[in-house]
């Protein structure tokens, strides 16, 4: 079985991709810095936002810059790893790392802000992004995206900008933006669960390979020379991803929906213990002010 290493340092490790992480790292943390002074009143940046924004960006660059990047394009249980976390994990990690006045900084351009508003109402939310996601999952579509770089960047990004928008009505800190509460906040959670399961059991319960990117060496080659380098490729003379794995693709295909389902409810679990926990907090601190407003009631003047 053949390793990675033949492909070469610039592929495993894409070092350009990560000058644009670390650019953006840098700018980041100027922003919440040094650009707050010149606005006072703005809170200052916490070390629990600076290190939820670094988790991301680390989390970005190990599934988008790493190796795995390249095994993504090998098996396809490890493209539906990657999948999972751009759009599940990373989202709503980068939704907290950002400080509500460069949140409020942003929507303040109208235009964005009429995007924002039109599309993290929720069901529009959970339709467009379970859409996008579904319909880059139809094996027509996925093998065409997969065999052009800008389409497959730009489909990335697109995927990555709607599941901001999922996740923007369950865990954003701006009390102008909190559109549901705990009950609805539930069925939220419990509807995008549901919404996401006909692409993971069309993957799982198909009875033959559905996309040819891992099944026909010519598609599957159009798509290693764009990820590895045409020239690169070409003098490896390689037949197809068999080489580097010992599943069978219909074997890899369903591994990759069933982890794809498992990911999506361990996070929504741990989302819905979250929501379960706030919503429990603020009946309590509701009650406990009605409380102390019938002991201690305010003297009439």
């Amino acid at each position: 079985m053949l390793t990675l290493d033949i492909f070469g340092f610039k592929a495993l490790w894409s070092p350009f991709f990560l000058f644009i992480l670390i650019a953006l790292t840098v700018g980041y943390f100027v922003l919440t810095t040094k650009y707050r002074m010149l606005f006072p009143g703005n809170e200052p940046l916490t070390k629990k936002q600076g290190s939820l924004f670094l988790l991301s960006i680390i989390l970005l660059y190990a599934i988008k810059g790493s190796p795995l990047d390249l095994l993504a394009h090998l098996m396809f249980y490890v493209h539906m790893m990657q999948m999972a976390v751009l759009v599940l994990i990373i989202p709503p990690v980068f939704i907290l790392s950002i400080p509500n006045w460069v949140w409020q900084k942003l929507l303040s351009v109208k235009r964005i802000d009429s995007l924002f508003k039109f599309f993290t109402k929720p069901l529009i939310a959970l339709v467009v992004f379970n859409g996008l996601f579904s319909f880059y999952h139809v094996p027509l579509i996925f093998d065409h995206v997969m065999q052009n770089f800008w389409l497959h960047a730009g489909y990335s990004i697109l995927l990555f900008l709607v599941a901001i928008f999922m996740w923007w009505p369950l865990l954003n800190q701006m009390p102008e933006h909190q559109t549901l509460s705990g009950l609805k906040k539930v069925g939220y959670i419990f509807a995008d669960g549901i919404l996401l399961t006909p692409a993971c059991a069309l993957i799982i319960f198909a009875d033959n390979s559905l996309y040819a990117t891992y099944s026909d060496p010519h598609v599957w080659g159009q798509v290693m020379s764009l990820c590895v380098g045409a020239s690169n490729f070409a003098s490896l003379n390689l037949s197809g991803p068999a080489l580097f794995s010992s599943m069978s693709v219909i074997e890899d295909q369903r591994l990759g929906g069933v982890l794809m389902k498992i990911i999506q409810e361990i996070i929504y679990g741990v989302i819905l213990g979250h929501v379960f926990f706030e919503w429990y907090r603020k009946d309590q601190e509701e009650s406990e002010r009605e409380m102390n407003q019938t002991l201690n009631p305010s003297p009439i003047k």
